[in-house]
């Protein structure tokens, strides 16, 4: 990754996402202003989120849901010290993390359509844009836009044809009316033929609603990273230290010139349907690649370093939960912003190479993109013959 293009160093809104940011309420996720922590204390609603989650995904039957794999108890080294990692992802650090039962895939359109069909459900995208919260999340006296760019709509990547430099990205990120999960890159598009690609354009609120239906919950970052990194501790990749071992996609990335030109060479532009590359050792598909997935974890990219520092030397920490409050410098107004990992179809080497199990990234509970959708995790029982594994 070009390190100039580092996506936590401080730098002032360009000119071109201010105009984003006036006329069209895209503050949290376009704004690139100086790194600084939340002013409200969050510890106590983090804390509740994490309780209410664990008992929704805690059951009594002896039978995990379908498409659900085992992740062993397992001692692992968290983060990255090498090649391409970001300052949040440092230092790597031993973890021990519980053993529990993980998505073998994202969740699908399939499976994002029977909750709704079952609850009702609204997404957050599919909802009016409500000023008043939305402005917390913007610089002081940002003025408000017309009613009418308050409509429900959500974020959309779009290739531009030419970019000046890689630091603004409103260059390839449109605020884009009509676009919903339904409707993934606006109101011309839908999900036919699409029913087993990974739900997006799915808030943090959308994921957890989710979640509570299915009696499961959203995995910790450190759960996420334990589950992508099974048999290759300590590796740059999920699947070892080469990007295309023998030559073989192993993940749905960008090829070619980000953002303009993506070649394909892997058989995808965009999302790629669930089970389209290998899995890992556990069975597990797309822990690399394809789209971002949520996780339940407030993002600081102090974490690691506050973590590690608190360790004896030789120490180990044990089912680390994330930040009590957040600290998101790319969203430094919003109250939480939480950890999404494993990159996307958009992740390019001379980007941010975030196809890498290490890498964070972090949005506020509010905000759906067309690269973002997520997996969930039950703390039901072990399998039987778990002590064998």
């Amino acid at each position: 990754m070009n390190p100039s293009l580092d996506p936590l160093v401080a730098a002032p809104v360009p000119a071109p996402a201010r105009r984003v940011l006036a006329a069209l309420a895209l503050g949290a996720t376009l704004a690139l202003a100086a790194c600084g922590p939340a002013d409200a204390d969050t510890s106590a609603d983090t804390a509740d989120s994490r309780a209410a989650d664990a008992a929704a995904s805690t059951d009594s039957a002896a039978s995990p849901p379908p498409g659900m794999h085992w992740v062993p108890t397992r001692e692992f080294t968290m983060g990255w010290d090498g090649p391409d990692a970001r300052p949040d992802e440092k230092p790597s650090h031993r973890v021990r993390v519980s053993g529990f039962w993980i998505d073998e895939t994202e969740v699908t359109n399939a499976q994002f359509a029977a909750f709704v069909d079952a609850t009702g459900y609204v997404t957050t995208a599919e909802r009016a844009i409500e000023w008043d919260e939305i402005s917390k999340q913007l610089p002081p006296g940002t003025p408000r836009p017309p009613d009418e760019d308050l409509a429900p709509g959500s974020l959309v990547f779009q290739p531009p044809q030419d970019v000046d430099g890689l630091v603004d990205y409103s260059q390839w990120w449109s605020w884009t009316r009509g676009a919903s999960w339904r409707h993934p890159e606006g109101p011309d598009s839908d999900l036919e033929g699409r029913e087993q690609h990974p739900v997006v354009q799915v808030s943090w609120d959308d994921a957890r609603a989710y979640c509570a239906w299915a009696g499961k919950r959203l995995p910790t970052e450190a759960e996420w990273e334990s589950a992508a990194r099974y048999g290759h501790d300590g590796q740059r990749y999920a699947w070892g230290s080469e990007l295309q071992p023998g030559g073989e996609h192993r993940a749905n990335i960008w090829q070619g010139e980000f953002p303009v030109r993506n070649t394909a060479d892997d058989g995808f532009v965009g999302a790629a349907p669930v089970r389209s590359f290998p899995p890992n050792e556990l069975g597990l598909y797309d822990m690399a690649g394809n789209v971002w997935e949520w996780t339940v974890d407030e993002f600081d990219p102090r974490t690691y370093s506050l973590r590690a520092g608190a360790l004896p030397s030789g120490g180990c920490c044990v089912d680390p939960a994330g930040a009590e409050r957040a600290a998101d410098p790319r969203n430094p107004l919003a109250e939480h912003s939480y950890v999404h990992k494993g990159g996307s179809f958009l992740c390019h080497a001379s980007y941010c190479s975030s196809y890498r199990p290490a890498a964070r990234m972090a949005t506020p509970p509010d905000t759906s993109l067309s690269h973002l959708g997520f997996r969930a995790v039950w703390d039901g029982p072990p399998p039987a013959d778990a002590a064998s594994r």
